[in-house]
């Protein structure tokens, strides 16, 4: 099945380049078409897709650029980066956003196919891998990662997800290839996988594991920061359109941190704008893009990002997917310098917000904060009934996540949330006298 649908993936990045065209020269006159391939569902890229497309600021921008030319923008919606690239390579996409795994395939097809592509910038990023979480069925008897020894795991091999799932198996000491029967399959087919029960666990990206784990079709197995590895979406642009119209390029750059001050300074309204899009829960969008989100938005490509993508190159060669990438000439942030101007430097250096606990009360434009996790309870418990959703930050690793699906531990006087339930009962065991408790327990506690 994995060979079958490499092999159709494979076909797919390399469509004969006889039958391209430049889309960037599409039209009549004097139009330019500008076709950008994107992933709605895929949020954390929805500042260069979903909300940016929503708001409109890309087409503005480009009217503004009073150059002679009328433009018009194409957006393309996919369900994941390899057929973005499968266009780029065939010179139908201009510009796309995609995973750092993805990128890397990214770069890899458009030098083997003489269509070189650049990471030009990047969405949303997680420094500690938290975007990346590998989730099993509510019922499941699996608690830890060792449990899935000859088990069968769903993911989308080539992705983030997928490398996450590769390394946290490594660590765990299970050989990835040969501990478990890895399931290649599509986001949706893989959750479908998951609650039929034809797959044990299902490894995935931004925002399947936060959706599932809210329907209450899932619960977390493992937490992708457990990882402490960076993972991020970017932008990648080909070449030759760079070249050609590198104004056009950079309004585009411009547009997208428009969007990322628009997403910052009004997470509630942007959350449910993207879900308006996208058909996704609010809840589940501001899980990941919200103030204290798993995802941190911005347009700037910093050094240990960089350095993360050079590290997953081995994974991806160990899967057969790509020989040797040069990451060096693959980046080019000369684009987004320019578009961001003097800030970009103040951007490069810039870290996440500490992770806070939030509660989006019912009929509310705005969430409530709080200092921690057992103030939230407190409040929780005293309004049941108007509680839009409630998010908390994992004790050791900062993940938000969901605190009615949150693994509780007491600890003292302390009420401490994880993302999974094998760091809670590590916790537990570092810590005489703690241990974990119900959700409802938790509550009561608190109240």
């Amino acid at each position: 099945m994995k060979r079958t649908a490499i092999a159709a993936s494979t076909a797919l990045l390399l469509l004969p380049l006889s039958a391209c065209g430049g889309s960037a020269e599409a039209g009549d006159g004097g139009t330019v078409t500008i076709t950008v391939g994107y992933q709605s569902k895929t949020i954390n890229t929805v500042t260069a897709g979903t909300l940016l497309r929503s708001l409109g600021y890309l087409e503005r921008d480009l009217d503004a650029l009073h150059d002679g030319h009328t433009y018009k923008v194409d957006w393309q919606d996919y369900a994941t980066g390899a057929p973005i690239t499968a266009q780029m390579t065939a010179g139908k996409i201009d510009i796309g956003s995609m995973g750092d795994f993805p990128l890397l395939i990214n770069a890899a097809r458009g030098k083997q196919l003489g269509k070189p592509t650049h990471l030009v910038s990047v969405t949303g990023y997680n420094p500690r891998g938290g975007l990346n979480t590998i989730v099993t069925s509510p019922g499941s008897k699996l608690s830890s990662l060792t449990g899935l020894k000859g088990k069968k795991v769903s993911t989308s091999v080539g992705s983030a997800a997928d490398g996450t799932l590769v390394r946290a198996l490594q660590r765990a000491g299970i050989d990835p290839d040969k501990g478990i029967e890895k399931l290649n399959q599509q986001p949706a087919v893989g959750a479908s996988a998951l609650s039929a029960g034809s797959a044990d666990a299902l490894s995935q990206f931004v925002a399947w594991p936060g959706l599932l784990a809210y329907q209450g079709k899932a619960k977390a197995l493992y937490d992708g920061a457990q990882l402490n590895l960076p993972t991020f979406h970017g932008v990648t642009a080909r070449e030759d359109f760079a070249k050609q119209r590198p104004a056009v390029l950079e309004a585009f750059l411009k547009a997208q941190a428009e969007a990322t001050e628009y997403l910052d300074a009004h997470p509630v309204a942007a959350a449910e704008k993207v879900a308006k899009a996208t058909g996704l829960p609010a809840e589940v969008v501001y899980l990941y893009n919200g103030a204290h989100g798993i995802s941190t938005f911005d347009p700037a490509i910093k050094p240990q990002l960089v350095s993360a993508l050079k590290q997953d190159v081995s994974v991806l060669k160990a899967e057969k997917l790509t020989g040797d990438i040069d990451v060096d000439s693959f980046v080019d942030d000369r684009y987004v310098r320019k578009a961001l101007g003097a800030g970009y430097a103040e951007r490069l250096a810039s870290t996440p917000p500490t992770a806070a606990s939030e509660v989006w009360p019912k009929g509310s434009e705005q969430t409530i904060g709080f200092k921690s996790p057992a103030d939230l309870l407190g409040y929780v418990a005293g309004h049941k009934n108007g509680i839009r959703a409630a998010y908390v930050p994992d004790a050791t690793t900062g993940t938000l996540w969901f605190a009615d699906r949150a693994v509780w531990v007491a600890d003292g006087k302390q009420l401490l949330p994880f993302v999974a339930p094998a760091t809670a009962k590590a916790y537990a065991a570092a810590h005489g006298g703690a241990r974990v408790i119900t959700y409802a327990d938790a509550l009561g506690r608190a109240s």
